[in-house]
């Protein structure tokens, strides 16, 4: 059997598709019977280091501004279909899994030239444009958000597919560990800062006003991005109780230490917070017609975050102050964030994508 995976370019499209692969591996799925398809970026990195195999395709997408370029896509797209396709055609039947992006075209183009069905999964509440093309000939669609349940046909809100750790996420388990692997006090409260792996530079400058408050008495865990570690990390280690890292492969561990997390509002943080029911406060990334925004809605109808616009950035710091001293206010946060998350997706895909290889 053969269970392919298109997923390329993001984090966000990536890290889903490695969660359900190894799902799969834990329903008693072979690793050599599992491919992914991707290009160069983030997932010539981590597909081989999660051990599975990825066919890199020669393929880019679609460029937002008039160019030339764009004019060559077809070919490109036929090209990288037909490298799916004859990929494919050596191995057992078995089906495709898509996550959106640039890949998502060809690789599904690729499976129907072979006769293999594909599923679709859509990270975002608003889907992306590769996803809703390809949505017409899928045989099952899975979201999410239940905002992308109006857009896709016959979608499924399963939630985003997230590492074991989030499926079994138990804080008070964990806590005390967790604090010991950053060295925090666990006499006082921490705020966690995260704005993705590449950092958010508009959250690591108002972190900085958060750690280097006078009248601070909580902790500050802070996921700089490797771009920006240096720098903060100087200014750090002058101060007590400010912690920084530029990135963490163990999200649980980071979760369990934060007592209140700031963040951007992407697909995959979004769907952490809910599963590990930590309060929070979210600033979208101003970009995307508000997509982000539309991220955080369920969790914040649920009363588990609270979403601040840029351009009201200023306010964060004396609202999490507030937030962090009100354990009343965030119990009752938690309580709306755990009352959203879906930890179960990637088993229930991979489940999916095991009965549609199989008919």
């Amino acid at each position: 059997m053969t269970y392919a995976f298109a997923a390329a370019g993001t984090g966000g499209h990536v890290y889903p598709a490695i969660a359900v692969a190894r799902s799969l591996v834990g329903a008693g799925v072979e690793p050599d019977e599992i491919v992914f398809f991707g290009g160069d970026r983030l997932e010539a990195r981590v597909v081989p280091d999660a051990g599975f195999r990825l066919v890199q395709l020669e393929i880019r997408g679609l460029k937002r501004s008039l160019s030339v370029d764009n004019l060559k896509l077809p070919a490109i797209v036929r090209r990288a279909a037909a490298q799916v396709a004859s990929t494919l055609a050596v191995r057992s039947r078995g089906a495709l899994i898509v996550f959106g992006g640039y890949v998502t075209v060809p690789a599904a183009a690729g499976a129907r030239k072979v006769g293999m069905p594909y599923i679709i999964h859509e990270q975002n509440a608003v889907p992306g444009v590769a996803n809703r093309y390809v949505a017409r000939r899928a045989a099952r669609t899975f979201v999410a958000f239940a905002n992308a349940r109006d857009r896709l046909r016959h979608a499924e809100l399963v939630g985003n597919p997230l590492g074991a750790g989030f499926e079994v996420f138990d804080r008070p388990r964990l806590r005390v560990e967790a604090l010991g692997r950053y060295a925090l006090d666990p006499d006082r409260p921490v705020i966690g800062i995260v704005g993705g792996s590449q950092g958010a530079q508009a959250l690591n400058e108002i972190a900085v006003e958060i750690a280097t408050s006078p009248d601070r008495d909580y902790s500050v865990l802070h996921l700089t991005g490797t771009e920006h570690h240096d720098v903060l990390a100087q200014r750090a280690t002058a101060m007590d109780g400010w912690i920084t890292k530029p990135f963490e492969h163990d999200m649980p561990a980071f979760y369990a230490a934060a007592d209140l997390v700031l963040s951007r509002a992407g697909a995959m943080t979004v769907s952490e917070l809910a599963a590990t029911a930590t309060p929070s406060v979210v600033v979208p990334l101003p970009a995307g017609r508000g997509y982000q925004a539309m991220n955080a809605h369920d969790l914040e109808q649920a009363g588990g975050t609270v979403i601040v616009d840029q351009d009201r950035i200023a306010d964060v710091p004396d609202l999490l102050r507030r937030l962090i001293r009100d354990p009343e206010r965030r119990a009752r946060m938690e309580a709306g964030a755990r009352s959203v998350a879906r930890s179960d997706a990637a088993s229930r895909v991979a489940q999916a994508l095991m009965e549609i290889a199989d008919v």
